[in-house]
């Protein structure tokens, strides 16, 4: 059993929000990395930060979703950093299931991300840090990437459309 679908991308991508529609499309249930840990752990993710640091996350982040991966057989959108992890990236690619990339520009990731829930590697200047988590994630994101979305122009529910149109062989 492995996900209908995989969605990664930057933060304020819109993982989380396309994938619960894209769920609901499809009729499949709906899993987010982060809730994952959360709920496994019973802590926040940016407590998780303050509290244990980010490489207890990381590796906490990595169970989730190498369980995920074998276990669950729904929509699965990924903590945007979870990718560069060798060993995520690598079930990733082995897993089978189709990986959707959300490609954010950094001034719509900005927007969504800069005023949305707290999210620890954005803390301080967060344009400056999303341009430098882009330019460090993009070519792994496309590396991975077996679809590439393009979210800046299409509302979420439409970006679920399209995505389910791929999954079922329509639109390219």
């Amino acid at each position: 059993m492995t996900p209908r679908a995989i969605l990664i991308g930057a933060p304020g991508a819109g993982k989380t929000t396309v994938g619960e529609l894209l769920a609901q499309i499809l009729g499949c249930a709906f899993a987010d990395s982060d809730q994952l840990v959360e709920v496994k752990h019973g802590v926040p993710v940016p407590d998780i930060f303050v509290r244990h640091g980010e490489a207890t996350f990381r590796d906490w982040e990595h169970a989730a979703i190498t369980q995920a991966l074998t276990g669950f057989d729904g929509v699965l959108a990924l903590g945007g950093g979870s990718v560069m992890d060798m060993d995520t990236a690598r079930q990733l690619r082995e897993s089978g299931s189709p990986i959707f990339w959300l490609e954010v520009s950094s001034s719509v990731a900005f927007r969504r991300a800069g005023l949305s829930a707290p999210r620890p590697l954005l803390i301080g200047n967060v344009r400056a840090n999303l341009v430098a988590l882009l330019e460090t994630r993009t070519p792994v994101y496309e590396g991975l990437a077996t679809s590439r979305i393009d979210v800046n122009t299409l509302d979420q529910s439409e970006l679920a459309h399209q995505i389910a149109d791929q999954l079922s062989g329509g639109a390219q």
